[in-house]
């Protein structure tokens, strides 16, 4: 018995000796990812930034070296802003010669894609070279990858250029099985966020806007590549409706959309011949990560003025949702709010670029920001840059702007609200055998229950609230862009326009990126020397890496494994927790690239 209790104990003890050396080595290791991540990157001469086309593309993403090292090559997230800025730092450094693009199979919405395509040609304007490779070019990777010098395919590698298409699920039929009939209300011919759960099929007027727009998106892709490939439309068109992914990549060459047929190793050499080096001579690449780390060229402002870039992005809400389950971004209205008030207080910021990634949300929380958009209108300039899409509450958010910039693909407009709730009268009576009785004081205590459907007078007060709420929602448009409700009402009816329709009809005023955004933000403010910052600020790396690295490590695990029905999924997750009344762009909009 004495022997058993010295084994037993020693082994207690070499367990935890074991736990505290682990714990120590991970600490260590967290450490020095995170010290690695934060040192400045030293640039040698003759170097070239290897941009890797992979991963999601968000508007910005914290730093999270342990995710990068748990996701090691999958799927991860990337920020748009990143990537803008480590193009511009490559373009501005001596030691770096040219861009190395590597197509691995980017998730982008239109917009963001030709939005890094324009910053890729911009680092062309500096006169060093641009070279792309790839074993298989999604349509986001060769579009992009189109500018370059020269494009490069693996022999046996493929190019998919097949064009575009939505799809909406609809969901009446499978609620009706289980005995739920959604009550709906709605403003707007165009609104068909509501469809899914009304019909088996899109309706005559949504079909024909999502034509509409998703013709405009597919031939702004078209003519970039025309201009960069020099091969027509037409042509252009022509092999997309063959499924260019089907043929041979001799065949990519013969039709002129890709220049050469090499390998890595191949693509390597050409590196060095295009640099001047001998056969021996190793290529230093710099990775994005590495990018982040450089500083800008350009010395640091002295003048006090800054510019402020306001990012949101995500659904529209009144309070972070506590149920976040795939941990997308969310626009909180209560946050927002007070940070734009500090934006209005502070006499160092000069003006504001707000910067817009949203299909909507929550009527009320839309209406609670715009009022601080206007009060910071008041007292300075404020300029929205839309992103992929800025519609519905995005727009309703943006509409008091003083100047707003739209990519030409940014999705736009659908000014229009609805209300949605959900009745399980058949479910529960029926089908379950509940049945319910109670008592009320006045007629209408117990409206909105979901155990009964609407009675008439009921139907008809929340028809005349949702025609109030889209009266309000025409005026705040009619009054930012200077029109009156009636001719914001033609244009409305929730109907979904691309910038480039948008800035014809007057809902946007100019095309361009953020970048453009935040030059008109200095001439309205009249100041030629300013610091930009970004704003709401970023945790840093070791602050959030307890709270956030499983969360967001699921997170990218999550959406690999659902791909397209991950945004499905995160609706449904907050759908208790929506308001009833709703300022939102149709439900699971994804352009399938």
């Amino acid at each position: 018995m004495k022997d058993f209790l010295k084994y037993t104990l020693a082994t207690i003890v070499g367990i935890l000796v074991l736990s505290v050396v682990v714990t120590v080595i991970g600490i260590g290791s967290m450490a020095s990812a995170i010290a690695s991540s934060e040192s400045e990157t030293r640039v040698r001469e003759n170097s070239v930034f290897h941009l890797k086309l992979q991963g999601t593309v968000h508007e910005r993403c914290a730093d999270n070296p342990i995710l990068s090292i748990l996701s090691q090559d999958e799927q991860t997230e990337v920020g748009l802003d990143d990537i803008l800025s480590s193009l511009t730092k490559a373009a501005e450094n001596d030691k770096i010669k040219g861009l190395f693009l590597e197509a691995k199979g980017l998730s982008a919405s239109p917009a963001t894609v030709l939005c890094i395509r324009d910053a890729v040609k911009k680092f062309k304007e500096s006169g060093k070279f641009v070279y792309a490779y790839g074993d298989t070019y999604t349509q986001a990777d060769y579009i992009i990858c189109s500018t370059a010098d020269k494009l490069i395919l693996n022999p046996q590698g493929m190019v998919d250029w097949h064009g575009l298409a939505t799809q909406s699920m609809f969901f009446k039929d499978a609620l009706e099985q289980f005995g739920v009939k959604m009550q709906i209300f709605k403003v707007g011919t165009y609104k068909s966020a509501v469809e899914p759960f009304t019909e088996t099929k899109m309706s005559d007027a949504n079909r024909e806007q999502v034509t509409a727009y998703l013709t405009s998106i597919w031939d702004n892709m078209v003519k970039a590549v025309s201009e960069s490939r020099n091969v027509d439309a037409a042509t252009l068109n022509a092999y997309a409706d063959e499924y260019l992914a089907l043929n041979t990549a001799e065949d990519v060459i013969t039709k002129g959309m890709a220049d050469t047929l090499l390998y890595m190793d191949g693509t390597k050499t050409l590196l060095q011949q295009a640099m001047g080096l001998g056969e021996k001579a190793s290529v230093p690449l710099i990775t994005l990560e590495e990018m982040k780390n450089i500083r800008h060229k350009q010395p640091l402002d002295k003048s006090g003025n800054v510019i402020v870039v306001y990012y949101a992005q995500g659904d529209i809400v009144q309070k972070p949702s506590q149920t976040n389950f795939t941990g997308e971004p969310e626009i909180a209205s209560d946050k927002v709010i007070m940070d734009l008030r500090k934006l209005r207080d502070d006499e160092s910021v000069k003006a504001v670029v707000f910067r817009v990634n949203s299909g909507g949300g929550s009527a009320y929380a839309s209406e609670q920001i715009w009022n601080e958009v206007v009060r910071i209108k008041e007292k300075k300039p404020i300029i929205v840059s839309m992103g992929d899409m800025a519609a519905s509450g995005g727009y309703y958010i943006s509409c008091a702007a003083d100047v707003i910039v739209a990519e030409p693909t940014t999705l736009t407009g659908s000014i229009g609200i609805f209300g949605m709730f959900p009745c399980a009268e058949e479910l529960v009576q029926n089908k379950v055998k509940l049945h319910f009785d109670g008592v009320k004081t006045n007629a209408l205590s117990d409206m909105g229950s979901p155990y009964r459907a609407m009675n008439a007078a009921e139907s008809a007060k929340m028809q005349q609230m949702i025609e109030h709420g889209y009266q309000t929602f025409i005026t705040r448009c009619a009054n930012g862009r200077g029109k009156t409700t009636e001719q914001i009402d033609a244009i409305g009816q929730g109907r979904v326009w691309t910038g480039e329709a948008a800035l014809g009809l007057g809902l946007v005023d100019v095309l361009g990126d953020i970048q453009t955004a935040e030059k008109i933000a200095a001439e309205k403010a009249g100041i030629e020397n300013y610091a930009l910052v970004a704003y709401p600020e970023m945790e840093k790396p070791f602050a959030s890496i307890l709270k956030k690295t499983k969360e967001n490590y699921f997170n990218t695990r999550f959406n690999k494994v659902l791909g397209e029905f991950s945004e499905q999924f995160h609706y449904f997750e907050n759908l208790s927790n929506m308001d009833r009344i709703q300022a939102r762009l149709p439900y699971f909009f994804q352009v399938e690239m």
